[in-house]
């Protein structure tokens, strides 16, 4: 058996992270995963309140050639370095991560549908959708403990990008998937479903004999 590429996409504070996080706790070693938001695109030359002002809800702001180039590179069985965004200073850092291919390759981000090209390479999609004021509490949440942002620019980023690039672009690549997730990682009886699919991969069983 190859490897088996999951796309997990959905709006921000949907849950798919947490569904991403379910199956690496579950299946360890043989899963990797590679996240959309660290292939943000680079901006050295620009001051971190130019940085601050750019829409980071709109495709352009990804590299998404470059995680294309290096879905492939894993899917072939090669490593690759996968940069590293911090969300602190809205750039990516000078390091890097090393990847390594494994059974099965989880691709996360709100936007991995939108593009053809990345979305082609996957062998199941799932798309984890959650009620819009779920959502953004959840974000608020996040941005405010983790990522020690404002409540006012949380709220602002929300209404002038985030929730239109939503409407634009995330919520019609829900079309590409194969299973809608109502919940993300809380949904126990999809979670259940597509753990079965990824054991009968990793343990070499005909697909057939899970059903999603």
């Amino acid at each position: 058996m190859g490897i088996m590429i999951i796309g997990i996409a959905g709006g921000t504070g949907s849950g798919k992270t947490t569904l991403t996080e379910r199956l690496k706790e579950r299946f360890g070693d043989d899963v990797s995963i590679i996240y959309h938001d660290n292939y943000y695109k680079q901006h050295d030359g620009m001051t971190y309140d130019e940085r601050s002002k750019l829409n980071y809800d709109h495709p352009d702001a990804f590299d998404t050639e470059l995680m294309i180039e290096h879905v492939n590179r894993l899917r072939r069985g090669e490593s690759v370095r996968c940069p590293v965004y911090d969300y602190s200073i809205h750039n990516r850092t000078d390091k890097t991560v090393e990847i390594h291919p494994t059974k099965v390759i989880i691709v996360e981000g709100i936007l991995i549908f939108q593009n053809q090209e990345l979305r082609d390479l996957m062998d199941i999609k799932i798309f984890v959708d959650t009620d819009a004021d779920v959502r953004i509490l959840r974000r608020i949440m996040r941005d405010v403990l983790e990522r020690k942002r404002s409540l006012e620019s949380v709220v602002n980023q929300y209404l002038d990008t985030v929730k239109p690039m939503h409407e634009q672009f995330v919520e019609p690549s829900k079309r590409a998937a194969d299973i809608i997730v109502l919940e993300g990682g809380r949904n126990i009886v999809a979670l259940d479903m597509i753990m079965q699919r990824v054991h009968s991969h990793i343990a070499g069983l005909p697909a057939q004999t899970s059903q999603v």
